[in-house]
């Protein structure tokens, strides 16, 4: 489980970061939008870490 929690850690400081751009600059900037695609990727990949896919 280091692995998850290296990744939380990363995700955590994503957040901290898109918190800081977007309060410099508007939301809709390309510099919040670029911390925010890299945000939904750190967090697909711990969904994908820590949940079994489904079976049918």
């Amino acid at each position: 489980m280091h692995g998850e929690t290296s990744l939380l850690e990363e995700i955590e400081t994503c957040r901290d970061q898109m918190s800081q751009v977007a309060l410099e600059n508007s939301l809709s900037s390309q510099e919040v939008l670029q911390v925010s695609r890299k945000l939904d990727a750190l967090m697909n990949q711990y969904d994908s870490m820590t949940h079994k896919p489904h079976q049918l």
